[in-house]
């Protein structure tokens, strides 16, 4: 089991495959997505990798962050996570992790907080039907109806489908297919759409519920150092 990538959504487009056919593509951009610490067994008690991504200004971050990332040599990240890995996955602290980390026609799964949609009724939130438009009904159209029985048990039962906030929920989406990628700009390509707004931060991860490419570095791609003409976009794998 390797680490997974902090990745922020930029949108949807659309790629052309060679035979002329178009597939609606989510595109995902790395933003310095780097290692900022590790977590053993012996000293945790569970493997995993911390990871940060994005900027975030020094005057917004607390002491204690700063002491945090300054242990790893890395900028002040915007958002971090953590991703349980194997003990021959671990990552050094401060590696890049490139878009080479995911391959062309590799499954992966995607997690992010979907778009809130605020208070909502049943309708629009359940797909209620609603009441009849004429016949004795008056403004309550869109209401939900009853709700609950009368004597007997006479209560409403919990997890009952009602009016109320909607949206803004963590939701993981499974099985979707990395068209491609672009490690020189920090790109990733998934086919469909994915969990959340233009902007906001996504955990993409090998799908579980297939077994890894075979072609996927292990246990990542990371981003070479920046040589002395002054390019970075080399990427290399580790292990």
């Amino acid at each position: 089991m390797r680490s997974g990538v902090i990745a922020k959504k930029m949108g949807m487009t659309r790629l052309f495959q060679d035979d002329g056919r178009h597939v609606p593509v989510t595109v995902l951009s790395l933003e310095g997505c780097q290692v900022v610490a590790q977590k053993t067994a012996e000293r945790d008690g569970y493997t995993a990798v911390q990871l940060g991504a994005g900027a975030k200004k020094a005057k917004n971050t607390t002491k204690p962050e700063r002491g945090h990332f300054a242990a790893a040599e890395v900028e002040p990240k915007a958002h971090v996570a953590e991703f349980r890995v194997a003990e021959d996955a671990l990552l050094e602290a401060g590696a890049t992790l490139s878009a080479d980390h995911f391959v062309a026609g590799q499954l992966v799964d995607i997690t992010g907080d979907t778009v809130g949609k605020g208070f909502q009724g049943g309708m629009k939130r359940w797909g209620f039907g609603g009441l009849r438009a004429t016949h004795g009904v008056s403004i309550s159209h869109r209401s939900l109806g009853s709700t609950g029985q009368r004597q007997d048990p006479g209560k409403v039962f919990k997890n009952k489908k009602m009016a109320g906030h909607m949206g803004d929920r963590q939701r993981t989406q499974q099985n979707l297919e990395v068209v491609s990628t672009d490690a020189a700009r920090g790109l990733i390509f998934v086919k469909g759409s994915v969990p959340g707004h233009k902007g906001g931060w996504l955990l993409v991860r090998d799908a579980v519920k297939r077994l890894r490419h075979a072609d996927a570095p292990y246990p990542t791609a990371v981003k070479a150092a920046a040589n002395d003409a002054g390019t970075g976009d080399e990427t290399q794998a580790q292990g």
